[in-house]
């Protein structure tokens, strides 16, 4: 599904054919409104006198007091009644006589991106559509900024594509496009307060996840879902199933033979006798370390270059294997451990709500990781704004990595900049999260746990969005439901202190989740570590990525020292930080090679 949106004037008219789509929706004027590509299940069209509602995805049909209560409306903030009840996950449009209002979800699986055209701004659920309208270039220096590891760039730069004059909206707002073609961004949505009891939160969890499942779940089609072993996957494939899925689950069994979640697997397997179990080998070289972007691939990541992209011959085997099952969507557990995990910052955020838990947290913290006393205590005490945090951390990004024993409870996590980075390319990323931090004083929430889980999220959305860019064609759909605004809504207005109730694992979904989830599996308190499939795969793939090595793109623009990471990659090192930067280098000298349009070559 992709789709453009115009505003309601004859400059934005004027575009539609440019786009080259197959369905078109119009204002109340008649002039082009929405036009792109979409199933008819995917769309819902609701109309009162002159005014347009449309929403794309996953959600609850519209009830018969929606078209009642667009006609009330009197401004394109009163769709706040409907954007803030609907479950799921969707991009919602409203068309009020002439004015345009445009958003997506609030963790970006569903994101809005603009350009300027012919004079004004014109909206699109993806980049490639826009693409097609600007031929907007390449943003070396946003590329340059994707070299961080871990993760790439920190919030708010983690929304931005790397092309020039094509922007994303920022979190947790909603775009209005005037009848002039002038646009603004308007902040609607914040987090709730976070006063529920543990009990609390997990009723509200339960029925935001059940009504998630509900949207997904077709009598009449075919589920599949990771089964990890690990405690959010097992979730979501209980839930399908007591929701009445024809579920097909895949387990990729690990290389590291300590790792349990084979075994968790198989248990899951055993309580689900009605779905079909898949285990994948656990040498079977899809699932390593890949190169990432090859010629085949050359649509599959307009935005740029990301940091799943190792995984991408993954992706693309389980998307086969399922749409061989029958499988149109796929479930997955990205955002579990933001919602219901520990973040770094929880015991900086506990302090400050309940100073004696939170100094207990701390003090368990500190023992478990040898922080030293006086780091730890010094960690507590920062009351740094998040805009100096995150300009502290744009000094830091030639830094080595941070001990282990050492505490870091600031907003962001520090990135680094690998060490085969140029001084330019390196001199432009520092610039960039300064001028981010100028620009951006403000964080996701007040609460610095909150923001850092909001953050997080938002990296999650932007992953299961772009896979489903990758595996476009296929026909999967890639889903997270934790990712759905009313989860992520019901997990983080639940009180710190009971998110982080002593001594349990996840208490907040184990809670959620009881009688639906067997008691078991609600008791597992560890998590499976997969560096053993980075380390096999570079070994397995070292002379292809030595190949990137020979006239990189990277190095043509100026952003890397090839000798450096040759040297990198023949000796990466023991430990997993050191094969972070790996990633990241070869999914941006992958994905140049597979767009060489972007660099003037004709590979």
């Amino acid at each position: 599904m992709e789709f453009t949106v115009l505003p309601d004037c004859p400059a934005g008219a004027a575009l539609a054919d440019r786009v080259g789509a197959a369905k078109r929706i119009d204002h109340a004027s008649g002039r082009p409104w929405i036009v792109g590509d979409w199933a008819e299940d995917e769309a819902t069209v609701t109309e009162a006198g002159t005014r347009r509602m449309a929403v794309f995805g996953h959600t609850r049909p519209h009830d018969t007091g929606t078209a009642s209560a667009l006609g009330r409306m009197r401004s394109l903030h009163d769709v706040d009644r409907v954007a803030s009840r609907l479950p799921g996950v969707f991009h919602l449009a409203a068309s009020l006589d002439g004015a345009v209002r445009l958003q997506g979800s609030v963790a970006g699986v569903r994101q809005v991106f603009t350009a300027r055209v012919g004079g004004v701004t014109v909206a699109a659920s993806a980049v490639d559509p826009l693409l097609r309208l600007t031929g907007a270039g390449l943003d070396e220096t946003l590329l340059a900024a994707r070299l961080l590891a871990p993760g790439g760039a920190p919030w708010p730069l983690s929304l931005r594509p790397v092309r020039r004059g094509v922007d994303a909206l920022p979190t947790g707002h909603w775009l209005e496009l005037g009848t002039d073609g002038r646009a603004r961004s308007v902040r609607w949505w914040e987090l709730p307060e976070a006063a529920l009891s543990l009990e609390e939160g997990a009723g509200a969890v339960r029925s935001a996840l059940t009504d998630a499942l509900a949207t997904r779940v077709d009598p009449h089609g075919t589920i599949s879902a990771d089964l990890s072993g690990g405690l959010d996957s097992t979730t979501l494939c209980f839930l399908a199933d007591a929701a009445g899925a024809d579920l097909v689950t895949y387990h990729v069994m690990p290389l590291d033979e300590a790792n349990e979640d084979s075994a968790w697997a198989r248990k899951a397997a055993a309580h689900l006798p009605h779905a079909r179990h898949h285990m994948l080998a656990a040498d079977r070289a899809a699932n390593l370390f890949d190169i990432g972007y090859t010629a085949d691939t050359v649509n599959a990541a307009p935005e740029g270059p990301s940091t799943w992209a190792s995984g991408l011959a993954h992706i693309r085997d389980l998307a086969g294997r399922a749409t061989a099952e029958g499988a149109t969507l796929h479930l997955s557990g990205f955002g579990g451990d933001e919602l219901f995990g520990r973040m770094p910052a929880c015991a900086w955020s506990l302090a400050r709500i309940r100073p004696a838990d939170g100094l207990r947290l701390v003090n368990r913290y500190r023992l478990a990781n040898r922080w030293p006393w006086r780091s730890t205590l010094r960690q507590l005490a920062d009351r740094s704004s998040f805009a100096r945090n995150l300009t502290e951390v744009a000094g830091r990004i030639t830094d080595p990595p941070p001990p282990v024993n050492e505490p870091d409870f600031g907003w962001v996590f520090a990135p680094r900049m690998p060490a085969w980075a140029t001084p330019d390319a390196v001199a432009a990323v520092r610039d960039l999260l300064t001028t981010a931090a100028e620009r951006t004083p403000e964080p996701l929430d007040a609460d610095r746990a909150r923001h850092q889980a909001l953050s997080s999220l938002v990296f999650e959305g932007n992953t299961v969005r772009q896979v489903n860019t990758a595996v476009a064609g296929t026909g999967l759909v890639w889903e997270a439901p934790f990712l759905d605004d009313r989860v992520l809504e019901a997990a983080l207005a639940t009180r710190i202190d009971e998110r982080l109730a002593a001594g349990r694992f996840k208490p907040l979904l184990t809670t959620a989740v009881r009688g639906v989830v067997p008691d078991d599996f609600l008791a597992r308190r560890d998590k499976g570590e997969f560096s053993a499939e980075t380390f096999r795969g570079i070994e397995r793939n070292r002379d292809r990525i030595l190949d990137l090595c020979e006239d990189s793109l990277l190095a043509r623009l100026g952003l890397v020292d090839p000798d450096t990471f040759r040297s990198a990659v023949l000796n990466p090192g023991p430990m997993s930080h050191h094969l972070q930067p790996i990633q990241t280098t070869v999914a941006c000298e992958s994905w140049l090679r597979a767009h060489p349009q972007d660099t003037g070559e004709s590979r």
